[in-house]
């Protein structure tokens, strides 16, 4: 019998909820590697950098999904349970992002709104980064290594545009990773992989000496 710390839910919690934790303590951090410490050096060293990339980065791990599909190369899952995946992911990720930016209200550190925590493209990103790897890793562990790359790109970019703190994008990593996992977890019974009522059923016909032709039925459960 496995032990509790051996479940399903906790292997696929324990990163992505250490990722949540190291944004929470980070938040108003003024230590060397915190929030305020992080930001002072962003700004001495990039002044007024600006970029839009990042906008369009976080969808970029589903044009590596498609562009795969495209050629031919086999995922884990069929489309049709690839894309129930996908938005199982996508609404717990909206749901609990959306709710905690609208508890937590903190300030972003342009001051342009009080939404700051979790970054909602590093969690866009993290989460169509964890759907590559696990639909693709059976193929190779590069399609998730990329995906996770570019993923990481889009939290640093956030950071880099002054849209988040260090915290946010943290938080937001975990909320990504730890939406794609729950959305798997939840997702044991594929659509259209589910034996039917009669699987197994074999008809054939019989014949008997004496000229008696009949149906012979068999079933065989699955």
């Amino acid at each position: 019998m496995k032990s509790w710390y051996q479940g399903n839910l906790v292997r696929a919690s324990v990163v992505p909820m250490l990722l949540i934790g190291c944004g929470v303590a980070a938040v108003g951090s003024h230590s060397a590697v915190g929030n305020y410490t992080i930001r002072q050096m962003i700004a001495h060293t990039l002044p007024g950098f600006r970029t839009h990339a990042d906008d369009y980065l976080q969808y970029a791990p589903y044009l590596e999904l498609g562009a795969t599909a495209l050629l031919g190369i086999q995922s884990r899952n069929d489309r049709i349970n690839t894309l129930l995946v996908i938005t199982k992911s996508e609404l717990l990720m909206c749901a609990g992002v959306t709710t905690v930016k609208y508890t937590t209200r903190i300030w972003r550190p342009d001051g342009s709104a009080q939404n700051s925590f979790p970054s909602g493209h590093t969690a866009q990103a993290f989460l169509a980064a964890s759907i590559v790897h696990a639909e693709l890793r059976h193929k190779s562990q590069w399609y998730g290594v990329g995906a996770y790359a570019v993923a990481a790109s889009v939290g640093t970019l956030r950071m880099l545009n002054n849209k988040h703190w260090e915290s946010d994008v943290l938080a937001g990593a975990g909320f990504g990773i730890l939406s794609a996992h729950l959305a798997y977890l939840s997702h044991r019974s594929r659509w259209g992989h589910r034996p039917g009522l009669l699987a197994g059923l074999h008809a054939s016909p019989t014949w008997q000496p004496g000229g008696g032709v009949g149906m012979g039925l068999s079933w065989r459960a699955n």
